[in-house]
């Protein structure tokens, strides 16, 4: 008898598991926010990227409703043929003004806009320069652009130099790439130093705002406007996903930027528009970001107050600790790395037992194992306390 060509299946989730990294979902009830439902149980939700806590604003669902009303649940066809509705056209300009640029472009997901534009902007006689830590969208698009990728130490912009100086003249055009907020870090990117790098050796810059839109600078335009960036010519992309509490994904630049993408970028060209209601959530989101920043100093505050927590539970030397270290942080993505990764799925466990919930992030999809924390604005101090207390108990 022929063999199985599908029982190699069976073996590869066997190893999975004895690696500890076999993953599955697990399904909340109800409306999204600091307090939800698992299992019947009421926890205190520290695993979303709902930074703002504006998935669950009824501003939103009453922008959404509206729309699903006027337009319908889809879209029905790619931009460019029958799907373009002016909600897109008004939340393209919302998004060029919040991050002060000349226009903006739409996409379905924040990963299909990493992808199309990557795989547009350059080609098989090019170079791209990736951070090593880049989300896997970044990644991703990079390997379908066929342009040669090189990868450079995390935030190390003494090797991004090196990189360049070795390899940048072979190529055409080249193109560097970074996330802004690294998502299993918390940490920001170098950006005005990749700037000044990447004028020396005429390279495009193209920066992932997905965890910074919404959260960081004065207007809440993002590390690009945190760090002093705002006019600098660059590549922005983000989602609408998480600040913004909806769904969907933009890239933000140049006049001639958006033009060309409309042309070339085949994840837009090729895919369905983004639904009504999911539009105009996202514009809904960007008015109230901009017309409410004490949201922007609330989740601030919540930062300060958990990382004096923690650090203050890390310093407790007379108890033996499961977790190494606090990752560095000035976002709402705070990590505790852990030893191993059956010891944090454990403190998974045993957080959840006491109506925690934190993401237990394992290799493969980072290096170290680690306890991956989220604040949203909707916290409160006392969500935070019985945090810290949870976390304490992991030390018995």
């Amino acid at each position: 008898m022929a063999a199985d060509p599908y029982g190699w299946l069976s073996k590869s989730l066997q190893t999975i598991h004895r690696a500890h990294w076999h993953r599955t979902v697990q399904p909340l009830s109800g409306r999204p926010g600091p307090v939800m439902t698992w299992q019947g149980q009421s926890i205190f939700n520290f695993a979303s990227n709902d930074y703002l806590g504006l998935a669950g604003d009824p501003r939103l669902q009453d922008a959404a409703i509206s729309a699903l009303e006027a337009y319908g649940t889809g879209s029905t066809g790619s931009r460019l043929l029958s799907g373009h509705r002016p909600l897109h056209h008004r939340l393209e300009q919302a998004i060029a003004a919040l991050k002060g640029t000349e226009d903006a472009l739409v996409f379905s997901s924040g990963y299909l806009a990493n992808v199309g534009t990557i795989a547009a902007l350059v080609g098989s006689r090019d170079l791209i320069v990736s951070d090593q830590y880049n989300h896997a969208s970044l990644i991703n698009g990079a390997k379908l652009s066929g342009a040669t990728v090189l990868s450079y130490a995390h935030r190390d912009t003494q090797h991004l130099q090196e990189q360049l100086a070795q390899h940048r003249a072979q190529h055409r055009r080249c193109l560097i790439l970074t996330d802004s907020v690294f998502s299993m870090d918390g940490d920001l990117c170098p950006l005005p130093d990749i700037l000044a790098i990447a004028g020396r050796f005429e390279a495009m810059v193209l920066v992932d705002e997905a965890h910074g839109t919404g959260v960081l600078g004065a207007s809440g335009a993002g590390v690009v406007e945190y760090l002093g960036c705002r006019h600098r010519p660059l590549i922005q992309i983000g989602t609408l996903s998480k600040a913004l509490g909806s769904l969907g994904g933009y890239v933000t630049g140049s006049a001639e930027l958006i033009d060309f993408l409309r042309n070339r970028a085949s994840s837009w060209i090729y895919t369905t528009g983004l639904t009504p209601a999911a539009t105009a959530a996202a514009l809904k989101a960007i008015e109230i970001i901009q017309a409410e920043p004490e949201r922007r100093d609330r989740l601030q505050t919540h930062i300060q107050t958990l990382t004096v927590g923690l650090d203050a539970l890390l310093a407790e030397q007379s108890i033996p600790s499961p977790f190494t270290k606090r990752l560095p942080s000035t976002s709402p993505i705070l990590c505790l790395e852990v030893h191993s990764a059956a010891t944090v799925m454990a403190l998974k466990q045993q957080l959840m037992a006491q109506g925690i919930f934190v993401s237990a992030v394992r290799p493969p999809t980072v290096p170290t194992s680690r306890l991956r924390i989220t604040l949203m604005a909707t916290h409160t101090r006392e969500h935070i306390m019985q945090l810290l207390q949870g976390l304490g108990a992991a030390y018995q």
